[in-house]
């Protein structure tokens, strides 16, 4: 048996729907959220789970709170899968953070791996961070299911990071819907993508929701 990594983004907020940056804010899912989050412990729940980790985020715990009380099992609050903090770009839509932050707009477009947002954090800090969480979980667990419950960025870094692929394309190479798990499985020959962004597991009106 091999350890396999379920990366979960977290249901519906209104910052899904709207594109507004939301990293360090703390919404609560949408009610269409909550029928994500169900959703996928419905159609989850019957795996053998070993753990289940969190950011502890408002969004991501009550995403991964219908699987936990499902099949009876504890989160783990991690703060290392918190999402990217947008600094003073925070609950603004791009619209604004181009009228005043138009020069680390353009810097954090082209190369966010090293440009943050104004006053927030940069792709590879957020890798950093993860990165102890993710070596936490091979470290206790050679083999099992683990899910990570987290966000947008915070898991397309983390799939960069594992994968190889440039830190500062992860905008452009990996597209994560809310509430779509991909999964990482790790043998022999490191990190191997099995899934990727998959929403097939819930209702076609979930699915088809514009802006998430």
């Amino acid at each position: 048996m091999v350890l396999k990594l379920y990366l979960l983004r977290h249901g519906e907020t209104i910052y899904s729907q709207t594109g507004g940056y939301c990293g360090e804010l703390d919404p609560e899912l949408t009610p269409e959220g909550t029928l994500m989050a169900k959703a996928f412990a419905e159609a989850h729940s019957s795996i053998p789970w070993t753990a289940i980790y969190a950011s502890p985020k408002k969004r991501t715990v009550a995403t991964a709170k219908p699987l936990c009380d499902a099949i009876g099992m504890k989160m783990e609050l991690r703060d290392g899968l918190k999402e990217i903090n947008y600094g003073k770009w925070e609950g603004q839509d791009v619209d604004f953070v181009k009228q005043y932050y138009l020069d680390d707009y353009l810097r954090w477009l082209a190369e966010p791996a090293w440009n943050p947002p104004t006053g927030g954090e940069t792709a590879v800090q957020i890798a950093s961070r993860a990165s102890l969480v993710i070596a936490e979980i091979r470290e206790k667990y050679s083999d099992g299911n683990v899910l990570v419950v987290s966000h947008k960025a915070t898991i397309r870094i983390i799939l960069c990071n594992l994968l190889g692929i440039d830190l500062g394309r992860y905008r452009d190479r990996i597209d994560m819907p809310a509430t779509s798990v991909s999964i990482v499985k790790f043998d022999t020959h490191g990190p191997m993508l099995q899934v990727l962004g998959d929403r097939n597991y819930m209702p076609e009106e979930l699915r088809l929701r514009p802006g998430t």
